[in-house]
């Protein structure tokens, strides 16, 4: 049936429930250091920006992010009728997270990439005995949850997991005023029982792997039990992960894990490549998200920032190239496109550009950033190259409108569009790339046998024990059809993700290669930022008073995001010493927030995202290093400093941990 004909049937529509589906279907809760205090997730996927006061408290700590899951109610047909609540159906809320981590393999590099056929890794704490190991599984238990409003001391609490004998909280649940489930993750809490560093430089491959550490990230499914109009409706279930901060919580990645998902589905069959390409869809986001990345990493902003060579946010230049070839065959900007999409790496690469689009780090960086793997820089997924290419053709539609304004709440859409735009929003929000091992996910999510169908995570049955693989586990092993990309059980997703979380947060920087460049490429600016505006430079920008080039210089000058754990309490080089920072003041750094810029001014944008610091000591340490770093002597030690790097022998150390080689060690 044709949408036309779809509108003007007229026939009565099924509204009988018969199967019921929990959305989003993964679902992701950020720790923070806020004892009580969280705010809700994104629900959409442009919600309606927020200040310092949302994401933090009146002393300036860091709230948790929750996730909120409803369920919907489907017809026979696989149609939505309506959203299940309190109000109209019985519900009960069951979930099972865990920490997998310390028992897991240490994490090298990604374990599906040609660069890793040989590599052979252990387990993390190795020196512990087979029948000591399920000390080392933080398991949260079952908990279920039932009722409108159980917050509080009515809260469930993952909190009878426990590493070796310390007790350890993973999250709670939680209810709202319609019965929906709020998932909420932990504090951010990273330790070690016996005081061991989080990295020991005899061995470069504890970078990520602690030895006798753990920390409260965890995931797991999530399932509820419905009666509705007294019959029991079967209820597909979601999952849940949680993940470390956003702080830079407006900031969209390049590629984002949703994008992944969807070309995982498509590469399987499961979803069918679109037949065409819409500019505001598919071509815009890719050239904007370079263009936003400017807040968080100043060698974007030098090139696709306001008033720059390929300011993706001007409205003029979106509508050059916006426009189709005219009917008359002209196609006054198709050289422009072509030239755009020729600066995009291509899907499949047959050398190492660093210098082409995006300038974003791969899955193989071993240090050299012009390296013969053509995995050491993020290529073009095969979607977007699809669609590129059919816009550098002219073979697109021109649907960009100016005026058009996003929905910025869930409810403002349909209930038949809800589940999607819920499936979509928290992924939207995850990072894709690059898989070192990244932020929230990593690289088995690019796997279709992780899944049962898309966005559901394929599960091991609760009575289903755990695959054990030995001592060691290598990429036949992992890829094999009884390898670990296929059920998963609580705490399988998070398990590959570094240990504690915070030394990637620490070490996922920008530069790496002083003599190319300072800034870029780069690995995760979007949610850990590397160079941003302070909150004293943005003062001079809006301040009619100063002069232009000083306002000007103000709004070109971009200072290390890292600047106070480098330099807290005194400075260092030391790696351990550097994480050690990062875990005690994570809920400390800043977060990127817009606020009111300059209207109408051809060189300063009418709104800018500028670091949000709040605490009065983190504040003045930042302050503090911004001047030393401003001050430096020398243009080389100077430079080292703004790009985030305290010194030579810290720049080095942070590629020696990032350019670990992939070795066999059997």
């Amino acid at each position: 049936m044709s949408q036309t004909e779809q509108q003007n049937d007229t026939s009565p529509i099924d509204t009988k429930i018969v199967t019921a589906a929990i959305h989003p279907a993964i679902g992701v809760a950020r720790v923070g250091d806020a004892p009580t205090e969280y705010y809700l997730g994104p629900e959409v996927t442009a919600p309606q920006g927020n200040d310092e006061n949302f994401y933090r408290t009146p002393s300036g700590q860091l709230k948790r992010e929750a996730v909120r899951y409803r369920i919907y109610g489907y017809n026979a047909n696989g149609d939505v009728v309506k959203e299940l609540t309190c109000d109209n159906a019985n519900i009960i809320w069951h979930a099972h997270i865990a920490n997998r981590k310390a028992n897991w393999f240490q994490f090298i590099t990604a374990l599906d990439i040609p660069e890793t056929k040989d590599l052979v890794t252990i387990r993390r704490n190795k020196d512990v005995k087979e029948q000591d190991r399920h000390h080392l599984i933080i398991d949260g238990g079952p908990c279920q949850i039932t009722g409108i409003n159980q917050t509080g001391a009515k809260a469930q609490k993952f909190d009878q997991g426990k590493f070796k004998d310390i007790p350890v909280y993973l999250g709670e649940m939680q209810t709202d005023d319609k019965g929906r489930l709020l998932m909420l993750g932990a504090h951010g809490v990273s330790k070690s029982p016996s005081g061991a560093p989080p990295y020991d430089d005899k061995d470069g491959d504890s970078f990520n792997n602690a030895n006798d550490w753990y920390d409260d990230i965890a995931d797991g499914p999530i399932d509820a039990t419905v009666e509705f109009e007294g019959n029991d409706i079967p209820v597909e279930g979601a999952w849940m992960l949680s993940a470390p901060p956003n702080y830079a919580p407006d900031v969209v990645s390049w590629r984002t894990m949703y994008d992944l998902m969807v070309d995982t589905y498509i590469a399987n069959g499961w979803m069918s490549m679109p037949v065409t390409t819409s500019f505001t869809q598919d071509i815009l986001p890719q050239l904007q998200r370079l263009s936003n990345l400017q807040w968080v990493n100043k060698g974007f902003f030098a090139m696709f920032g306001k008033d720059r060579p390929m300011d993706f946010n001007d409205p003029q230049f979106i509508a050059q190239l916006s426009q189709t070839p005219t009917s008359l065959g002209h196609d006054i900007y198709g050289e422009l496109r072509q030239q755009l999409f020729n600066a995009f790496r291509p899907n499949d690469p047959k050398v190492n550009e660093p210098r082409i689009w995006p300038w974003i780090y791969g899955d193989s960086f071993n240090g050299d950033v012009f390296a013969r793997s053509t995995n050491t820089m993020l290529a073009l997924p095969q979607v977007a190259q699809i669609h590129l290419k059919r816009w550098a053709k002219g073979t697109f539609i021109d649907d960009y409108n100016p005026t058009a304004t996003p929905v910025t709440e869930i409810d403002q859409l349909p209930v038949t569009e809800q589940p999607a735009m819920l499936d979509k929003a928290p992924l939207h929000y995850c990072l894709a790339d690059a898989f070192h091992p990244g932020c929230e996910m990593t690289w088995p999510m690019r796997h279709a046998t992780i899944y049962s169908k898309p966005f559901r995570i394929r599960r091991r049955t609760a009575v289903q024990p755990p695959e054990e693989y030995g001592p060691t586990l290598n990429q036949q092993q992992a890829l094999a059809a009884d390898g670990p990309l296929n059920e998963q059980g609580p705490g399988d997703i998070s398990q590959y993700m570094g240990l504690p979380w915070q030394g990637d947060t620490a070490y996922c920087r920008a530069g790496y290669t002083a003599e190319y460049d300072m800034y870029v490429p780069t690995f995760w600016p979007a949610r850990v930022p590397n160079t941003v505006l302070s909150e004293e430079d943005y003062a001079i920008v809006i301040d009619c008073s100063k002069s232009r080039a000083e306002r000007l210089a103000a709004y070109s000058r971009r200072v290390s995001w890292y600047r106070s754990v480098d330099n807290l309490p005194t400075p260092t080089s030391d790696v351990a010493t550097v994480m050690e920072r990062m875990i005690a003041t994570f809920g400390s750094q800043g977060i990127v927030l817009a606020k009111p810029g300059v209207q109408n001014d051809p060189q300063l944008p009418a709104v800018i995202y500028v670091e949000n610091i709040t605490d009065n000591s983190m504040r003045s340490l930042t302050k503090a290093a911004t001047l030393a770093a401003n001050v430096a002597v020398g243009q080389r030690k100077t430079q080292l400093q703004q790009a985030g790097w305290d010194d030579t022998e810290h720049l080095e150390n942070a590629i020696k941990l990032r350019a670990r080689k992939p070795t066999n060690r059997s």
